[in-house]
């Protein structure tokens, strides 16, 4: 079979090279990644036959959005061409998010300290705005969802920031440092941080236990591993806000009301619950058979992108059984992974992966969730500037299949 690369195959189905992705993302088109590991090729045969029938038809058109922000592998995301996984072991969260919102690639692997260039004083929300957003939270029930509070911060943190209609791309990176400080300083805290990182910052707020050092580089992992993820569900409603010019704050508002619906980051959620029923290995052959029996999904399980695995959660549930050898909810996670193999069924995601480190440190419910929140601001500011910086309004069209317009 003859394979060809990404501009070929654009130039002779005359199409964009998004709109080349999103035929492999609806089954279209066949893709491999080329002996290098980064190039794309298609099969000639595949295009050459789609040429010649034009655009497939009995779909519905689809939105194609041009972004260099990130890229999406047969298993992995790359940030700015960068294989996202490899920051994930051995660089902070804040780096990384610089590197979404610059394009300044983060220093050498294992000599990151910090965001680069930047001052940890940098990565703080003002004294009175951070104030405000807490006593907003004091009538709110004591066993609230995280993410359901860092709603109410979002908002209360942006009407307190006269800074928010500044939409250059480094007004918009210094609103993310001051929006990210504030999320996490914002919640319940439940300990110390161990540093001023916002990796150990939202520890101290998520988890009554003391981080050991390797569960902290585990959620420094998570951390970097959502920070963005193409046009997922959430970036897409964060995209549309900021193409109206929605300040910063908004588009994240919007994001998060996209983020905790079941099919996206509440998936997290889920696979916390499913974890918890099984409190020993032996116990997760029915909590499967019984959402198999009711029709159910399988949450943490499965990628409408990543047929064959999501390489993030395999990295993090690594990262985890590193930290913490022999835990006994390990020991769950595996009994759950062998069942949905001994059925074939779809294979772990990082939502799986994000639950298991929940069970595994202790955390509060709905703990990944945040992770899961606090992780994508980076990403959803990142796709923000791309669209200030467009200037018009994205506007999908709708395929009408109501009665006979008269």
């Amino acid at each position: 079979m003859e394979w060809i690369d990404a501009a070929t195959a654009s130039e002779r189905l005359g199409v964009k090279p998004a709109t080349l992705y999103a035929y492999v993302s609806r089954g279209v088109l066949r893709r491999r990644h080329g002996d290098d590991g980064r190039r794309s090729l298609f099969s000639a045969e595949e295009v050459e036959r789609l040429a010649r029938r034009g655009r497939p038809r009995n779909r519905p058109p689809e939105l194609v959005i041009e972004s260099s922000v990130t890229a999406l592998g047969v298993d992995r995301p790359y940030y700015r061409g960068i294989d996202a996984l490899e920051p994930a072991r051995v660089s902070p969260f804040e780096p990384v998010a610089d590197w979404l919102w610059t394009g300044r690639r983060p220093p050498p692997t294992g000599a990151v300290t910090g965001a680069a260039g930047e001052r940890p004083e940098e990565w703080r929300c003002e004294p009175e705005a951070l104030r405000a957003a807490v006593a907003a939270q004091r009538g709110l029930p004591d066993d609230l969802l995280p993410l359901d509070r860092l709603q109410v911060v979002t908002t209360v943190l942006g009407a307190s920031d006269t800074l928010r209609h500044q939409l250059d791309p480094a007004s918009v990176a210094a609103t993310g440092r001051r929006l990210i400080a504030g999320l996490v300083d914002a919640l319940p805290p439940l300990g110390e941080p161990q540093d001023e990182s916002i990796a150990a910052r939202l520890w101290s707020r998520l988890c009554p236990r003391p981080a050991t050092p390797g569960l902290l580089a585990a959620l420094r992992g998570a951390l970097v591993l959502l920070a963005d993820h193409e046009l997922a569900a959430s970036t897409l409603a964060a995209r549309v806000a900021a193409s109206a010019k929605a300040d910063p704050y908004a588009v994240v508002l919007t994001g998060l009301g996209v983020l905790g619906g079941p099919l996206h980051g509440g998936a997290s959620y889920a696979a916390e619950r499913l974890l918890g029923e099984v409190v020993l290995p032996g116990q997760a052959a029915r909590a499967v058979a019984e959402r198999v029996r009711r029709g159910e999904r399988i949450p943490g399980f499965g990628h409408s992108v990543y047929k064959n695995g999501d390489a993030r959660g395999a990295l993090l549930l690594d990262l985890i059984k590193e930290a913490a050898p022999g835990h006994e909810r390990i020991a769950a996670a595996d009994a759950l992974l062998a069942e949905m193999r001994r059925r074939r069924l779809p294979d772990r995601n990082i939502d799986f992966a994000l639950a298991a480190l929940v069970a595994v440190s202790g955390m509060v419910p709905g703990a990944g969730e945040a992770v899961f929140a606090v992780a994508r601001t980076a990403g959803w500011l990142a796709h923000a500037m791309e669209e200030y910086d467009r200037g018009t309004l994205l506007r999908l069209r709708a395929s009408y299949t109501g009665p006979p317009v008269r």
